[in-house]
């Protein structure tokens, strides 16, 4: 059987094997894959591998022998999955393979943005202590974690891993599950409905879907229930944030920072007004990829595929 990864660089760019996925059929790995060229590259495949290259409806009907589309990412919004069943094609994808890779990359942003480690590094090593007066110095202010309370959107495996380590760090929390709708409350200790979560955080983290319900649920609205010196910390889907709002915000000192690893579109235009605002650092959406999570993500992929082939598909979308 003839299996084609449309988009393998990303998840592997080479620190990894793909001899798993060599084992269950005839292999070719792809680094990236354009849409238009999907049809071309997947003929004749009877399973295709994708991370984030888009299977469309015209492309899934234009694959005949296609049984099999595994997407090696927890969301699959990539694939068409109406047209794909509409079709008789499995999909499935890997639900849980970064929870510690992306918990550790909230704190990893959110302890840049209250202890500014790489700023103060930055300037060590271009002569500012140096050429100091006194021992020490400081270009921001130090702020504790311990005392202040975590709003954490989306109370799923990671939000829940999140919690833990604030709770570490001597932090209280507040919780809103999943959904994440304006009124919803959740069972766990200290549940919250989302306004009263914004208005009470000194630091917010999301870990929700992107659905309509919150599409750009950070807006100026909300930013404006916001305490001036909280933080916002964004990890799950760069569409739940209106851009040019939480820019204003950061600008005109309405919040005191933010840390972000997805941006609505990917990549930014240089024009993104994120990318000039005021105290806010971005990383080029990286939270999910240490190399363990990866190898997990890849491991997955390939039993989803051995379970398919033996009639027992799991992770199915």
């Amino acid at each position: 059987m003839k299996i084609v990864v449309l988009d393998g660089y990303t998840a592997n760019p080479g620190d990894l094997s793909w001899e798993e996925y060599a084992l269950l059929g005839d292999l070719k790995v792809y680094d990236r894959t354009s849409e238009d060229a999907v049809v071309e590259r997947a003929s004749g495949a009877e399973m295709v591998v994708t991370n984030k290259t888009v299977l469309s409806r015209r492309a899934i009907a234009a694959l005949s022998s296609l049984r099999y589309i595994g997407v090696i990412a927890t969301g699959h919004n990539v694939v068409d999955a109406q047209a794909a069943r509409d079709h008789g094609v499995i999909v499935c994808n890997v639900p849980d393979y970064g929870t510690a890779a992306v918990a550790q990359a909230v704190f990893a942003l959110l302890l840049e943005l209250t202890n500014r480690v790489g700023h103060h590094s930055n300037t060590v090593i271009a002569g500012k202590w140096s050429a100091a007066r006194d021992f020490c110095y400081w270009d921001f202010p130090l702020i504790e974690l311990q005392g202040l309370t975590l709003g954490i959107v989306g109370y799923g495996r990671i939000g829940r891993a999140v919690g833990r380590i604030a709770q570490s760090f001597g932090m209280e929390l507040l919780t809103v599950g999943r959904a994440a709708t304006s009124q919803e409350r959740n069972e766990a200790s200290g549940g919250a409905a989302v306004d009263d979560l914004f208005e009470r955080s000194d630091v917010i983290t999301f870990h929700c879907p992107l659905t309509p319900e919150t599409n750009r649920m950070v807006n100026a609205r909300s930013l404006a229930l916001m305490k001036r010196a909280a933080l916002l910390i964004n990890t799950a889907r760069g569409g739940l944030v209106e851009d040019q709002s939480l820019a204003d915000a950061l600008n005109q000192g309405l919040l005191a920072g933010a840390g972000l690893d997805v941006l609505s579109v990917e990549p930014p235009a240089l024009s993104n007004p994120l990318l000039t605002a005021k105290n806010c650092i971005i990383t080029p959406h990286i939270a999910w990829a240490t190399q363990n999570a990866r190898r997990r993500l890849l491991r997955i992929g390939a039993d989803n595929i051995r379970a398919w082939q033996a009639g027992t598909p799991r992770n199915v979308v």
